[in-house]
C-alpha cells in the first residue's frame, strides 16, 4: 500500500491533489484544519471507491506536524509522499503598507509549515532507509511578482531554495524532492487575487483577468487538474530520476 500525505486537503487544489492521488490507488492522509472541508474530501476519496483518513492538523504547531507523521506510520506502516501544499494568500498592498503581523502570518504557514512537515517525515524516512518523495506547491509569483503581494512572493521565493536544499541533503537516503509552481489556477482564491490587482491598480476586473490569460500562450488559467497530474508525475516510477526541479505548470505564463 502507498501511503501520501497532502497537506491543505480540505478544498481548491488540495483537494484535486488529494482526489488524484487516491484515484491511483493511494491511501491518502489529509490534513488541514477545517474539519469539515477535510470530511467532505473524504467522502468524494470514499464514495469514488478509494482510501482516505482524517488528521487536523496546523502545520504551523511542530508538535501537531509530528503527531500527524506518527500517526501515519502507526496505522498505515509508513509514508512513501509528502504533498506540502497548505498556504495563505497573505496580505494585499505596497510593501510600504504591510504590517509584520500579516507578513509573519504568510510565512508561518507558506515557508515554516512546509520545513516542519518535511522535518518531521525526513526524519522518519532517513532513519529508516526509507525511499520516498516530497511535492511542495510554490507558485508561479516565486519567479514573476505581482504587484501588492510582496510576502506571498517572498514565501513562495523561499521554497525553491528550501526544495533544493532537501533535494541535495535527503538524495544520498533515496528521498527525491520537487517543487511544482502552478499558475493562476482557476478558483476562489485567484478571483479574490484579480479583484485585488483591480482595486490595487485602478483597472476593471475584467481587464485584470484577461492579463492573466492574454501571457499565457496557451490562451487560459491553469486548472487544478493540471497540477494534480504533475505531482502524480513527480511521485511516480517515471520520474525516479528526477530531484530539486522546479516545475512550471503554468500554462506559458512562467518558461524558467
Amino acid at each position: 500500500m502507498t501511503v501520501t500525505i497532502v497537506t491543505g486537503a480540505g478544498q481548491g487544489i488540495g483537494r484535486e491533489l488529494a482526489l488524484a492521488f487516491a484515484a491511483r490507488g493511494d491511501h491518502v492522509v489529509l490534513a488541514a484544519r477545517n474539519v469539515g472541508n477535510l470530511e467532505a474530501t473524504a467522502k468524494g476519496i470514499v464514495s469514488a471507491g478509494g482510501a482516505a483518513s482524517v488528521h487536523p492538523t496546523d502545520v504551523t504547531d511542530p508538535a501537531g506536524v509530528v503527531a500527524l507523521v506518527d500517526r501515519a506510520y502507526d496505522d498505515l506502516g509508513g509514508v512513501d509522499h509528502l504533498v506540502c501544499n497548505s498556504g495563505v494568500g497573505g496580505p494585499s498592498g505596497p510593501l510600504w503598507e504591510q504590517e509584520p503581523a500579516g507578513w509573519e502570518e504568510t510565512f508561518a504557514v507558506n515557508v515554516t509549515g512546509v520545513f516542519l512537515c518535511c522535518r518531521a517525515l525526513l526524519g522518519r524516512m532517513v532513519a529508516a532507509g526509507d525511499r520516498g518523495s516530497i511535492v511542495i506547491l510554490g507558485s508561479m509569483t516565486g519567479k514573476r511578482p505581482l504587484y501588492g503581494r510582496s510576502p506571498y512572493v517572498a514565501s513562495k521565493s523561499a521554497l525553491i531554495g528550501l526544495t533544493r536544499s532537501i533535494a541535495l541533503e535527503a538524495g544520498p537516503h533515496g528521498v527525491r524532492a520537487n517543487l511544482i509552481s502552478p499558475g493562476p489556477v482557476a478558483g476562489p482564491r485567484i478571483d479574490w487575487v484579480i479583484k485585488m490587482q483591480a482595486e490595487e491598480r485602478g483597472i476593471s476586473e475584467a481587464e485584470a483577468r484577461a492579463e492573466f490569460e492574454r501571457d499565457s500562450p496557451l490562451g487560459r488559467l491553469t486548472a487544478a487538474s493540471d497540477v494534480a497530474a504533475a505531482a502524480l508525475f513527480l511521485t511516480s516510477d517515471a520520474a525516479a530520476a528526477v530531484t530539486g526541479i522546479d516545475l512550471n505548470v503554468s500554462a506559458g505564463i512562467v518558461m524558467y
